[in-house]
């Protein structure tokens, strides 16, 4: 059977980068992993046991297609702790995770064909899904001056939807209110929706960041329970819809996932009470932000954006190579660390750029510098 034109969508090349490393690891190699955006730490305890009760309690069959209706709850209540919304909890839908909230998003408010803007760098799957929805990716080039973030007179007028990520992957930065106010603005003056990506909140260091729900109610924001709360390989996340929206995505959601997963949402709910591991976890991040900082400049890499969120830094390395593929295998193969080429991320000008990813233990990120330091000094 022949494949769809749909389906040529591009390699995550990260994951590639995390097989690499898994095979050096396999050989017998201790490899620093500085290459994936996941937590070092498990879920929190308190949801491993939450689980291990539910699956000794009884089955854990279907729920309804939206989620469970005290996990919606629950969220509603986490924007009011947060942000000070009194959100209904009818606008949170419970998905398979951030992406599989992308999308139902997607297929709710955009038709074959509509151009979806987002910035450049940023999250990859992006393109590659409204690719394999038959949408268009509209690249929006940011620069360091606005600190990676798209700005309102870099839009097109015929854009169906705008894509805003804060803090962004892969480079951390945030939007503060009148920024994203303006982004928002921009995109409702063209009669396009705004997807706000947030699954990188709870995580920032110098100042909270702001959702974009605090700006306007005819937003979707997606969040997700793996970055903030540590449970990346159990898929599930939320997204928040304006009302006259929900029944769409309910529609979308029943066909699509009839549900989320069951297990997840039991653990996901219990997780929201874990404040004190969810901020120790936190505090590793910050350390680790500290010393990479510090420690990268020491070892080469001193062209960076300080991040103001999640765990990412994003390093021009054009002083070094016009290839950061290669560039990533010789530092793998060298140097036993693993990161991550900016292709990902900046089709264009990703080939200048490195990502580096500081969420594993502080232990692993000071033998990770150190090991960086010493390639760039016997280089």
């Amino acid at each position: 059977m022949k494949a769809s034109r749909r389906s040529e969508v591009d390699p995550f090349i990260v994951m590639d980068v995390m097989e690499a490393a898994r095979a050096a690891e396999a050989a017998g190699r201790r490899i620093i992993h500085m290459e994936v955006g996941q937590p070092g730490t498990p879920a929190p305890a308190i949801a491993r046991k939450a689980l291990a009760a539910a699956m000794e309690a009884g089955p854990l069959g279907y729920t309804v297609a939206l989620g469970r209706p005290d996990l919606r709850a629950r969220i509603a209540q986490l924007y009011r702790d947060w942000h000070g919304i009194d959100l209904n909890p009818d606008r949170v839908i419970v998905t398979a995770g951030a992406s599989g909230a992308f999308l139902l998003a997607f297929s709710a408010f955009f038709d074959a064909g509509d151009r979806v803007a987002a910035g450049l760098p940023g999250y990859p799957s992006y393109r590659q899904i409204l690719k394999a929805l038959s949408l268009q990716p509209v690249d929006i080039d940011t620069t360091a001056e606005n600190r990676f973030q798209p700005v309102p007179e870099q839009l097109p007028d015929d854009i169906a939807g705008l894509i805003v990520a804060s803090p962004a992957n892969p480079t951390g930065t945030m939007l503060d209110q009148p920024a994203l106010a303006a982004l928002i603005g921009a995109a409702q003056d063209r009669g396009a929706a705004f997807i706000s990506d947030e699954i990188y909140h709870g995580i920032d260091y110098d100042r909270a960041p702001v959702t974009a729900l605090a700006v306007s109610d005819d937003v979707c924001v997606i969040n997700s329970f793996s970055k903030y709360f540590s449970m990346t390989g159990w898929r599930i996340g939320w997204m928040v819809v304006p009302e006259a929206i929900i029944r769409t995505v309910e529609r979308l959601a029943q066909n699509m996932f009839i549900c989320p997963p069951h297990a997840s949402q039991v653990a996901a709910l219990a997780s929201m009470d874990a404040t004190q591991e969810l901020e120790a976890n936190k505090a590793v991040y910050a350390e680790n932000r500290r010393l990479m900082i510090e420690g990268l400049p020491r070892a080469g890499f001193a062209n960076f954006a300080p991040p103001d969120g999640a765990f990412y830094i994003y390093a021009d390395v054009s002083d070094l190579t016009d290839d950061a593929l290669a560039l990533s295998r010789e530092i793998l193969d060298r140097a036993g660390v693993a990161v991550t080429p900016g292709l990902d991320f900046d089709p264009q000008r990703g080939h200048r750029t490195l990502r580096f990813s500081y969420a594993r233990s502080t232990a692993d990120i000071v033998e990770g510098l150190a090991r960086l330091a010493d390639w760039r000094a016997s280089r």
